[in-house]
């Protein structure tokens, strides 16, 4: 079936930590108000998080919050079995892309999070054993029913992906990447979201704080090259690194980890920052401790 390409904003607030921020529902409807009115409109989602239980918190807060739901966009994933309370049949932490295991899993994320629909579904991990046909149906029915309104997967290789989309088409492909994290340049997985104009979302931008407090040498070098840029623009060494990442032609959208509205502020503030290819390449530099090739 043909579906509109999902668009995607340029920031996305990841919710991952949101058991950690100790808001109770009326904290956390103004802390999703807040992100909304800075024009983070998209949140980002797993089954796993949390021990099972974000989607229920957050989901607790849409239903606090009539029409709330229908001016947001919820990602979520699944795929992973963790062994939890929550989940008394799973034996063992594994991978499960199979049509049960998805189906299930998306019922259980629609019940928790309060809603008919989810905007972008995506596979968590890359699981050995996917029969990409299989998945492939899974999806088309979740898209046929509206259940599912996109799909997409995270973490997966460039060959990977595209076994998968030469079967449904991928709206995404969610994957690490910051100015401490390189892989995904050497790996061809941005190289190929560029190709295919998919933009990737990019999953712990600020290297889990190791940019901002981080103190091993690697840290040090990028962060005083992210000063120095931040400085001449008026902006933060954090500001800097979501710029650095955006910077890439395949055009990035980093995922916020914090319940902090300034940090989405300065998120958000890298929108009006440009990078010339230089110092592009002298954060690249930092962080390798070499010049390029």
């Amino acid at each position: 079936m043909t579906t509109p390409p999902m668009a995607l904003p340029p920031i996305v607030a990841g919710v991952w930590r949101l058991h950690e921020w100790q808001f109770d529902t009326p904290a956390l409807v103004r802390w999703i108000e807040q992100a909304m009115a800075l024009g983070v409109t998209t949140f980002d989602h797993a089954d796993i998080y949390g021990g099972y239980g974000v989607e229920a918190a957050f989901g607790q807060a849409l239903a606090a919050t009539p029409g709330l739901r229908h001016r947001l966009q919820i990602v979520t994933k699944c795929g992973i079995k963790l062994v939890s309370s929550a989940r008394p049949a799973h034996a063992l932490k594994s991978y499960d892309s199979s049509r049960a295991h998805v189906i299930a899993s998306v019922e259980n994320s629609l019940r928790a999070l309060h809603t008919d629909h989810v905007d972008l579904l995506l596979i968590h991990r890359p699981d050995w054993l996917m029969d990409p046909d299989e998945l492939a149906g899974t999806f088309n029915q979740f898209r046929t029913s509206g259940k599912v309104l996109h799909v997409g997967v995270s973490n997966h290789t460039v060959a990977q992906f595209a076994m998968l989309h030469r079967r449904v088409p991928l709206a995404t492909n969610q994957i690490e990447f910051s100015a401490l994290q390189m892989g995904a340049l050497a790996e061809g997985t941005l190289a190929q979201a560029a190709d295919l104009g998919l933009p990737p979302m990019i999953w712990s931008p600020l290297a889990g704080g190791r940019l901002i407090n981080g103190h091993d040498e690697q840290s040090l070098r990028v962060r005083a090259v992210l000063e120095a840029l931040g400085r001449e623009r008026g902006v933060s060494a954090a500001t800097m690194a979501y710029a650095w990442i955006r910077r890439h032609p395949s055009r990035p959208i980093p995922i916020t980890g914090s319940g902090r509205i300034e940090a989405l502020r300065e998120a958000m503030a890298a929108l009006n920052v440009s990078i010339s290819a230089e110092d592009w390449y002298r954060v690249w530099q930092a962080s390798m401790n070499q010049e390029v090739p």
